[in-house]
C-alpha cells in the first residue's frame, strides 16, 4: 500500500503536467483563476498545420545533430574509457577530473571560449560546428557511463576472447562493443537529450543557420501564441520519449538474438 501511494505521487508529478500543457494547446485563452477554460479552440493546431514545413525542418535537424553528437561522443570517449576503467596510472584522478570539466562549467561560459576559434576555422553556421561543439560539451557523460561499462564488464572477456585466437579488432567488435550495449544507451540517451534540448550553443554556433526545434520554441515561450508554445512543448516532451522506447526495443532484440537473455 505504501509502495502504491509513492506511485501514484510520482504519476500525478509527471501526468498533471502533461495534462494542464493539454488543456492551454486546445485553451489558449485560460488563465488563471480560472479552475477549467471556459472555450476551446483549435487555433494552435491549425497553425501547426499550416506551418508544419519549418517545424518538421526544425526537428529533423535537431534529431540529426543530436544523433551525430551522440555518435561523435561514442567515437571520442570508447578509447579513454577503457584506459581509464583499466589502467592506474599518476595523476589519474586529477585528469579524469579535467575531462569532466565540460559538465561542471556553465555552458555561455565553455561556448564563448571556443566561439572565437570556431571562426578562424570556419566552423560556425554549420552543422559540424555544432556536433563537435555539443559532442564537446556532453562527452563526459559518455564518458563516465563507458567507463562504468568497461569496469563493469571487467578484462576476463578480453584475455578468454585473446587466448582463443580473437584479434584486437574481432574482439572490439564482437566480445566487447556487445557487453557495452547498456553503458553506450544510458550514456548516449543523456548526450542525445543535452544535444536535443540545448539552444544557446546551437544558436551561438549555428548562428541560425542550422536549425533547432528550440530555436523555433524557445521565443513561443515568450510569446502570445501561448497554445502554439504547449502544442510544440508537448512534442518535445514525446520524441525523445518515443526514440528511448524504440531504442529499447532494438537492444532487446539484439540480445535476444545473441542469446543473451
Amino acid at each position: 500500500m505504501k509502495h502504491l501511494g509513492t506511485l501514484l505521487i510520482l504519476v500525478l508529478i509527471f501526468v498533471l503536467p502533461v495534462i494542464v500543457l493539454l488543456l492551454t494547446g486546445l485553451a489558449p485563452g485560460w488563465r488563471f483563476p480560472d479552475v477549467w477554460p471556459d472555450t476551446f479552440s483549435l487555433k494552435g493546431v491549425d497553425y501547426l498545420v499550416r506551418h508544419h514545413d519549418q517545424i518538421l525542418t526544425s526537428l529533423g535537424s535537431s534529431f540529426v545533430f543530436s544523433l551525430l553528437t551522440v555518435l561523435f561522443t561514442l567515437v571520442m570517449c570508447l578509447f579513454p574509457a577503457a584506459v581509464f576503467a583499466r589502467s592506474e596510472f599518476m595523476g589519474k584522478a586529477l585528469l579524469e577530473g579535467l575531462l569532466l570539466t565540460p559538465a561542471l562549467v556553465p555552458p555561455m561560459t565553455f561556448a564563448m571560449g571556443l566561439h572565437f576559434l570556431f571562426i578562424k576555422l570556419s566552423l560556425t553556421e554549420t552543422m559540424l560546428g555544432v556536433v563537435i561543439l555539443l559532442a564537446m560539451f556532453s562527452y563526459p557523460y559518455m564518458f563516465r557511463a563507458l567507463v562504468a561499462g568497461f569496469q563493469t564488464m571487467g578484462e576476463d572477456y578480453h584475455k578468454c576472447a585473446r587466448n582463443l585466437g580473437a584479434g584486437t579488432l574481432a574482439i572490439a567488435l564482437q566480445v566487447e562493443l556487445p557487453l557495452l550495449i547498456p553503458a553506450m544507451v544510458a550514456g548516449g540517451s543523456v548526450v542525445f537529450l543535452v544535444a536535443f534540448s540545448e539552444y544557446f550553443l546551437v544558436f551561438l554556433i549555428g548562428g541560425g543557420s542550422v536549425p533547432s526545434f528550440t530555436g523555433t520554441l524557445f521565443p513561443l515561450l515568450s510569446s502570445s501564441n501561448r497554445s502554439l508554445a504547449a502544442i510544440l512543448t508537448l512534442i518535445f516532451l514525446f520524441l525523445p520519449i518515443l526514440l528511448f522506447l524504440a531504442m529499447d526495443t532494438a537492444v532487446v532484440r539484439i540480445y535476444r538474438k545473441k542469446g543473451m537473455m
